[in-house]
């Protein structure tokens, strides 16, 4: 019986990015899973780069030890650690930094060019080999810095830079060069790319791993709050565009109430029967991530890593306790719902 086949789109989110993290392991775990294409941005591109890497160097299993690996490196290499209780908090040092990040740029705050994140991508990854061998479709996006446009980088050019292009906030990090181009964080234009999924994958099902909420319960009213919006907003607008577009397009189409196997019948364009078969569905952290300060997502703590991969599990093993015999069948997300 042939596994049901499954492309993966994960947003980024900072530190929230070891939710995904969970999601994933649990996704592992389910053997009669298996992966086509990966689309990432900033933590979504680390994960989707461990999920790839693992999966090339020791299969299913090594991809759940990847991960691991991946997140507790990142929380020991911060200098920036809070004590354990503090979990989900944010040092003073990083917050102090934070401040000074609306008055200097990048290379005054930093002009050794430190990078804790280069370090662990270089110790931990096999990037020629990950070129030659990739077992899974990778999408990294990251954004073009003086034009806003849209780069993914897919397997044959994957590199330590093309992973931290991803995950540049310009802020907080110089900007990343490559091949001369100036590349900030993929989410500014794809949080993450969807389109690929579609194009360059055959796998119907595609499942959205969100970080961000899709509705926030309170409006802003403060001065600081107002900014965060703002911020979170404008980094999920790309994404919520792509979503009303697939779901404009299949009301255009017209066929997304009739059974899979009846588009094939009817006399539609290979493209209108792609997009007449794709099943979405998502595993999100609403409930959880969305009321966390947004100072949570900088934080870099192993404690509060391993308390939101044990939530992503979670959230993952009952979303395939109720979803999972309709993977490869049916949608599980309403896009026109949520998105149109």
């Amino acid at each position: 019986m042939t596994k049901p086949m499954l492309n993966l789109a994960l947003q980024g989110g900072g530190a929230h990015g070891a939710f995904t993290w969970g999601v994933l392991d649990a996704l592992l775990a389910d053997s009669d899973l298996a992966f086509e294409g990966v689309s990432g941005a900033s933590a979504g591109a680390m994960n989707a780069l461990c999920l790839a890497h693992g999966l090339m160097t020791g299969g299913r299993d090594g991809a759940r030890e990847t991960l691991a690996g991946f997140w507790t490196a990142i929380a020991g290499q911060s200098p920036f650690t809070p004590p354990a209780e503090a979990a989900g908090g944010m040092a003073p040092a990083l917050k102090l930094m934070l401040q000074w990040t609306t008055h200097l740029s990048p290379e005054q705050i930093n002009p050794f060019d430190l990078n804790p994140l280069r370090d662990v991508l270089q110790a931990q990854f096999d990037f020629a080999r990950l070129r030659r061998d990739c077992p899974v479709k990778l999408f990294i996006a990251a954004t073009h810095a003086n034009s806003g446009k849209l780069r993914l980088f897919r397997n044959h050019e994957l590199s330590v830079d093309a992973l931290l292009a991803s995950a540049c906030l310009p802020t907080l990090h110089r900007t990343v060069t490559i091949d001369g181009e100036p590349y900030w964080d993929g989410g500014y234009s794809a949080n993450p790319a969807i389109f690929p999924l579609l194009y360059q994958c055959s796998a119907a099902d595609i499942l959205l791993i969100l970080l961000a909420p899709l509705h926030y319960s309170e409006t802003p009213v403060s001065a600081a709050d107002i900014k965060q919006r703002l911020g979170e907003l404008a980094f999920n607008a790309t994404f919520l565009r792509e979503m009303r577009m697939f779901a404009h397009m299949r009301e255009q189409i017209g066929n997304s109430w009739l059974p899979d196997w009846l588009p094939e019948l009817l006399p539609l364009g290979r493209f209108e029967r792609r997009v007449s078969r794709l099943r979405f569905h998502a595993i999100t952290g609403d409930g959880l991530l969305g009321q966390m300060p947004a100072e949570s997502k900088l934080a870099v703590n192993l404690p509060f890593f391993e308390r939101l991969r044990d939530q992503g599990r979670e959230h993952a093993r009952r979303w395939l306790a109720i979803n999972r015999a309709q993977v490869g069948h049916s949608a599980t997300l309403d896009l026109m719902k949520l998105f149109y």
